[in-house]
């Protein structure tokens, strides 16, 4: 994010706020994982592929006995995705889609194979989510964003960990997305996390913190 919280500006044109070292750190870290968690607001908006990266990270994934590429998932409310996005036609390992009731049945009809539907309640839930990968053998998931997932995620506490990279320059337009929405955080000022790690990355500094149950 900026030194003021924003992970984009508003112009059409995606703006990059990382570097290519990070890029390299962000593929060690999905290489650890067994899945991947976007909203269905950043497969739009980036059309991301969510693959690592380095042969070589792919190779040694192979070597431990584990899938090349990690398990995508998403979450959506309107079920409004593209099946031509690369997050459906890139990579070989499952893709899944959570959705609430009323939109799975259409969803999968409309995905085609391309990824497995799971209907998540009405509303949908993230304990609901989580114990369905939990279920499926996905033991350390990375939520990539964007800033609605976030939200989700922090405002629930099922976070354990949180990796904030911190680019050296601000948005200060107010009508950019940011990091994360408004909403009630575990992590208040008398809960707060408990800093583990701080990395200079070129101009860019990671910030590691440990949070909830993680922090003892």
């Amino acid at each position: 994010m900026s030194v003021d919280g924003y992970i984009d500006d508003a112009t059409p044109e995606r703006l990059r706020l990382s570097s290519p070292a990070d890029f390299d750190r962000v593929d060690s870290v999905r290489a650890g994982c067994d899945a991947i968690l976007v909203g269905a607001g950043t497969v739009r908006a980036d059309d991301p592929r969510l693959l690592i990266r380095s042969p070589a990270r792919r190779e040694q994934r192979v070597a431990r006995g584990l899938p090349a590429d990690l398990t995508k998932v998403t979450l959506t409310w309107s079920g409004d995705l593209d099946p031509g996005a690369r997050f459906f036609t890139t990579g070989e390992a499952p893709k899944l889609v959570y959705a609430p009731t009323g939109t799975a049945g259409g969803l999968a009809a409309r995905l085609d194979g391309r990824a497995e539907v799971i209907d998540a309640g009405d509303p949908l839930t993230l304990s609901t989510v989580l114990r369905d990968l939990a279920a499926r053998g996905v033991r350390r998931l990375m939520v990539e964003g964007g800033g609605g997932v976030h939200t989700l995620f922090l405002t629930a506490g099922v976070v354990d960990e949180l990796q904030l990279v911190v680019a050296p320059f601000f948005i200060g337009d107010p009508s950019a997305p940011r990091f994360v929405g408004s909403g009630v955080f575990p992590q208040a000022p008398d809960r707060p996390m408990r800093l583990e790690e701080i990395t200079r990355i070129g101009n860019l500094a990671l910030l590691r913190f440990l949070t909830g149950t993680a922090r003892g």
